[in-house]
């Protein structure tokens, strides 16, 4: 597992976000985060976390629609493939955890797209929150389903969807 070597924590319109990196690129983005406003580290690693920070609060304040940063992505080649599929979701859409199972090959597998879903590291960086239920409701957001529908309303302002 890739280890962070800085920390960033900020407030934002969502509440705290803390944001781990390592010199290769963001780690973890953690919403909702508990302690105070800090920063911790140093090199690339703190660079990165820190222009994090600036993309992440870009685009909660409705001025950024893809992300520069890099991320440094971890888990089972399933997992990846399904956060590679939902970077290709685009700003002010939605997708079914079932057309994302269909997409990469699997349309029986949309519950293990939700389970991928919800191990995404780095929340907002890579879109979870675009993927809703097979009827159109929002279910399931690490965050909370409440934190869900207010980045999908960010981006909807945005495109006027």
């Amino acid at each position: 597992m890739a280890r962070h070597a800085a920390t960033v924590c900020f407030a934002s319109p969502l509440g705290l976000v803390e944001v781990e990196s390592a010199d290769a690129g963001v780690t973890r983005v953690r919403l909702g985060a508990r302690g105070k406003p800090r920063e911790v580290g140093d090199g690339a690693a703190l660079e990165c976390a820190r222009t994090a920070r600036a993309e992440i609060l870009a685009y909660l304040e409705g001025g950024l629609r893809t992300f520069s940063v890099s991320v440094v992505l971890e888990g089972t080649p399933f997992q990846r493939a399904v956060w590679k599929q939902l970077g290709d979701v685009p700003y002010g859409q939605t997708r079914t955890y079932g057309e994302i199972a269909a997409e990469l090959g699997k349309p029986r597998a949309a519950r293990a797209v939700g389970t991928a879903c919800g191990a995404n590291p780095v929340p907002i960086l890579v879109p979870c929150h675009r993927i809703v239920g097979g009827n159109g409701d929002l279910t399931g957001f690490a965050a909370g389903v409440a934190m869900k529908h207010d980045l999908i309303e960010i981006e909807r302002a945005q495109t006027g969807a």
